[in-house]
């Protein structure tokens, strides 16, 4: 069972956004405050292509074959993420925290995972399959004190 202790930081955070927080009390009562928030502008893939799909040609001269158009949305959340372990890096080596648990939707929390350098992955305590970026912080804790404790 992994605990909110006095100084765990928590990483919340979505593929656009982003919330630090740390405990600034115990593991019975977590009061996260807020360190720093991240957001990017992050448009759907329609929004951001600007031309067809290309096409290639088959292996006949008169055919020619489509070709899926790049996701940029989906990049976008793979470079937040890469820009997110970035930083969780550079927290680290500054020994700013000693204990974080990433709370992430699988997909981002895999991506996040994927990048994270080893002075980071040694300092995670717990990760959190979820998407809590649009929940209050009041709802955070009691969240993850339930999660944590095994209740959900």
């Amino acid at each position: 069972m992994t605990e909110l202790t006095n100084g765990t930081w928590v990483l919340i955070a979505d593929g656009e956004k982003a919330l630090y927080l740390r405990n600034i009390t115990d593991a019975e009562n977590p009061n996260l405050e807020v360190v720093r928030k991240e957001e990017q502008e992050n448009p759907s893939t329609r929004e951001q292509g600007t031309d067809r799909p290309g096409r290639m040609p088959d292996d006949s001269q008169s055919h020619r074959s489509a070709m899926d158009e790049a996701d940029w949305h989906r990049l976008a959340k793979e470079r937040f993420a890469h820009d997110l372990a970035d930083h969780l890096y550079e927290l680290a080596y500054k020994n700013v925290f000693e204990r974080i648990v990433l709370v992430a939707p699988p997909r981002v929390l895999g991506e996040l995972r994927d990048h994270l350098h080893q002075e980071v992955t040694r300092r995670v305590v717990a990760e959190i399959p979820k998407d809590l970026t649009q929940h209050p912080v009041g709802d955070i804790e009691q969240n993850l004190k339930k999660t944590l404790a095994g209740e959900e």
